[in-house]
């Protein structure tokens, strides 16, 4: 691998986990007004409701972040279908998944993108590389993401942006999520902020 094309990597790597959390957050801050009764209601969707939709990102997180990790989970992590049915004990969970991710992206060298993960599947184990498990994991999230913004806009909420954060002229616009999560830009981007 050429350590040019390495160290963009790595940095892509690190930038989508900060991305995954800030539109976790972002998204599940429009959804605090919502009523319990309005979280978990039935909407037309892959899943049935916000709820089932947020936490089913929350358990596919914790499945993939915990192999990435080199943990033994595994299908466990699909014990329940909603671990979290009110929206401040998810969101408090999910922002620790995401703290994770982001300290798993944050550790990883070079060579680690090419490393083999294995992901337990009951009586099988899956082995991939881990940058491709991770392009999948943050495919996933924003997958499913998008559909609970749809359902969100079939609400009173008006959902939120979810694609500023990469541009250097929409830092403004991304300034008040980022100070609430305790970062500033350098921090995401290094010295290219």
């Amino acid at each position: 691998m050429n350590p040019a094309s390495g160290a963009s990597n790595l940095l892509t790597m690190r930038v989508m986990a900060y991305n995954n959390a800030f539109a976790n957050h972002r998204l599940l801050n429009a959804m605090a007004p919502l009523s319990q009764a309005e979280f978990e209601a039935k909407r037309v969707n892959f899943f049935p409701s916000l709820q089932a939709t947020m936490n089913h990102i929350f358990v596919v997180d914790l499945f993939y972040i915990d192999a990435l990790e080199g943990g033994r989970l595994g299908y466990e992590a699909f014990r329940e279908d909603i671990p979290y049915p009110a929206l401040p004990d998810l969101k408090q969970a999910q922002l620790a998944l995401d703290r994770r991710l982001i300290a798993h992206c944050d550790a990883l060298a070079g060579p680690d993108l090419d490393a083999i993960v294995e992901v337990q599947r009951g009586s099988r184990i899956q082995r991939e590389r881990r940058d491709r498990l991770l392009l999948h994991l943050f495919q996933h999230q924003i997958h499913h993401r998008g559909q609970a913004h749809a359902m969100l806009a079939g609400t009173a909420i008006k959902p939120p942006q979810l694609d500023e954060f990469f541009s250097i002229g929409e830092a403004p616009l991304r300034a008040a999520e980022l100070h609430a999560l305790g970062w500033r830009e350098e921090d995401i981007w290094g010295r290219q902020a």
